[in-house]
């Protein structure tokens, strides 16, 4: 008979600690003697907010632990877009929630806000630890009550976020493993000069195509021009490094120049096997900003829809900061901005033999 102790029965109650977590609920509005129905409801959906962002957090810190070698094994790419797609399908839930507590109605949540003063969504440290993890630094932030995100935590929580802050974010492990990617400069084939010379074909090709129609008046056609760009606009920074610097300096960009033009290289060659993984790493990190504004966006109008022009429990502004937050707290832009630079598949630079072969699979690349 097996006596190890590793393989001993466990109970599902003791195993999830349900006692412990079906007692958590404290409802401040029956201790006062006015119990309010919908106060359990907001508790819960909190404290499970709560679980997922400590299972997000899990996830980050195991990519970022993968990502902190100087080498990347190309199989922690592959194991850090299964745990990116992980966090996404929490965040998708997260948002979900936001449609259950919409089922307490205004003056259901009137019955007990003011026991909450002066807790807030603000006091949230799993939270603050997931946006400094992806890459939300200090000087991106919205001010809250023109203090420090952080104030509102222990001296022990501020010393945690502030290590955060020091050491390197998803965002800069990723910009730092982008730099190193090989394929940009080999041989006599260099990417960006070969990509210039396709961007410029083609918009030489657009705008004759646009002035020779008789279809447009002379006024649509300047605007379908302006509409098009030239190297002088869109494509400007990707062309000429100081202007790009420049961009980053001014606060404009944060991605640095050689990360860029691999975020597009891998963009444009997405179809190249060896590609694929990295693709599709780009794109995660991208649709997590993306449901993440989503969540502080419906965060923003749950609140408007209870609280109209009433400040937040916390002091805050209420609707209007958890407004501005969805609009500037985008930690993967620069990722989003890539789709300004890509040209058609058509009009892509022809890669060298050699290299398309480095960027196949032998059995496949081979014979070519």
């Amino acid at each position: 008979m097996n006596t190890d102790s590793k393989y001993s029965s466990v109970h599902y109650n003791s195993y999830l600690q349900v006692d412990k977590i079906t007692s958590a609920q404290q409802l401040r509005s029956s201790d006062v003697g006015e119990p309010a129905h919908d106060e359990m409801l907001f508790i819960i959906t909190h404290q499970v907010y709560e679980l997922w962002f400590k299972q997000i957090n899990f996830e980050l810190r195991a990519i970022i632990r993968d990502f902190s070698a100087r080498n990347v094994n190309e199989k922690n790419v592959g194991i850090a877009v299964g745990r990116l797609d992980r966090i996404i399908e929490i965040m998708k839930l997260l948002v979900q929630q936001i449609g259950v507590m919409e089922t307490m109605t205004p003056l259901d949540f009137l019955d007990f806000r003011n026991y909450l003063f002066p807790a807030s969504g603000f006091q949230s440290f799993q939270f603050r630890e997931m946006e400094v993890m992806l890459g939300l630094k200090d000087n991106m932030r919205t001010t809250y009550n023109n203090k420090p995100y952080n104030c509102v935590f222990s001296e022990e929580k501020r010393h945690t976020l502030e290590g955060l802050e020091k050491g390197n974010s998803l965002f800069e492990l990723v910009e730092d493993w982008l730099e190193r990617t090989p394929f940009l400069d080999v041989g006599d084939f260099n990417f960006i000069a070969e990509y210039q010379k396709a961007v410029n074909s083609m918009l030489s090709r657009e705008k004759a195509a646009i002035m020779s129609t008789d279809i447009l008046t002379d006024e649509t056609k300047q605007m379908r021009l302006s509409m098009l760009g030239d190297t002088g606009t869109y494509f400007a920074g990707i062309m000429d490094k100081a202007r790009h610097d420049a961009m980053i300096s001014e606060g404009k960009l944060r991605l640095s120049y050689k990360a860029t033009l691999a975020a597009l290289f891998i963009n444009l060659y997405r179809d190249e096997p060896i590609l694929h993984i990295p693709f599709m790493l780009l794109s995660r990190l991208v649709e997590i900003d993306d449901h993440l504004t989503t969540w502080r966006y419906r965060h923003a109008q749950m609140v408007m829809r209870m609280l109209g022009k009433k400040m937040g429990t916390g002091g805050s502004s209420g609707h209007e900061y958890l407004a501005t937050t969805a609009a500037r707290h985008h930690i993967f832009a620069d990722f989003h901005n890539v789709s300004t630079l890509l040209i058609p598949r058509s009009e892509l630079p022809v890669l060298p033999v050699h290299l398309r072969r480095n960027l196949g699979f032998y059995f496949s690349a081979v014979n070519e």
